[in-house]
């Protein structure tokens, strides 16, 4: 990027690859006092390529794919509590895909306490946090793993997915548009999307507000192919328009701020529904 400094293009490729960058860490690693390293966070932070949080800074939500771990560092908390809010209407006894994303991590995480449920997933790292539990039955899309993220991709995982007809579906999306489309990075993560939406009777999409500042050049499907819209804001006027046209729900889940995670005792994060 023009004008940064040989020290801040390396703290900001740090940053892409681990989600973020601690003071601590980048003085030993640059020899530097804090003070620079802090000089050098806010300049970043100035061209909004990262976000400052205590003690260091994580990367801006932008334009581009990030990678996988910096992704989790994102509007973590929001993740979560939309995590929360959306395994919240999920039932027990009821088959559901979960597909490829940070955010359908959560709700996969969440939903540990459920029984009787039936999970097919091209996501790894959702069959690893399911198949433990003995009231869940996981089923693994097969097809190649992109070793980036742990997302089975391909024809032979769209095939598999063709097979089943489920309750519900839980899909995220990179990015959304003001008028609506959902959109994605890779192509191939799209077509078995687009599968498990035309395979499930009730689609629910997860997706904190970051992805209404973003941009990405694959179209998934429609918000009006979608039953359930899990976010973290108030939908701008014309998304909130079109899910009032199609009786979308709207469920906006509240995260719960740093000083409120330290006093608190796990219970569901505050819901509104709009």
């Amino acid at each position: 990027m023009a004008g940064l400094t040989h020290r801040q293009s390396e703290i900001l490729n740090i940053a892409r690859s681990f989600g973020r960058v601690m003071v601590d860490d980048l003085t030993r690693r640059f020899e530097v006092s804090a003070q620079t390293i802090r000089k050098d966070l806010n300049d970043l932070c100035d061209r909004r390529s990262l976000t400052r949080i205590h003690g260091g800074a994580i990367i801006a939500s932008g334009v581009e794919n990030l990678a996988y771990e910096a992704r989790r560092f994102v509007a973590a908390e929001e993740k979560k509590a939309i995590g929360v809010a959306a395994a919240a209407q999920i039932p027990n006894g009821c088959s559901l895909f979960i597909n490829i994303g940070t955010t359908t991590e959560e709700v996969a995480g969440a939903l540990t306490s459920h029984e009787d449920l039936l999970v097919i997933t091209n996501n790894l790292n959702v069959a690893m946090q399911l198949y433990r539990h003995p009231r869940i039955e996981v089923i693994v899309a097969g097809g190649t793993v992109r070793r980036a993220d742990g997302a089975v991709i391909g024809s032979a995982a769209i095939s598999l997915i063709g097979q089943f007809k489920v309750d519900y579906a839980i899909i995220g999306a990179s990015a959304i548009d003001e008028e609506g489309a959902l959109l994605d990075f890779d192509y191939r993560e799209v077509q078995a999307a687009q599968a498990i939406v035309a395979n499930a009777r009730s689609v629910m999409l997860v997706a904190d507000s970051t992805k209404l500042r973003r941009s990405a050049p694959v179209r998934i499907a429609h918000l009006s192919q979608i039953q359930t819209f899990v976010t973290d804001l108030a939908l701008p006027e014309q998304l909130q328009s079109i899910c009032d046209a199609r009786g979308i729900h709207v469920i906006t889940a509240l995260p719960k701020r740093p000083a409120e995670i330290d006093d608190a005792v796990p219970d569901l994060p505050m819901l509104r529904q709009d």
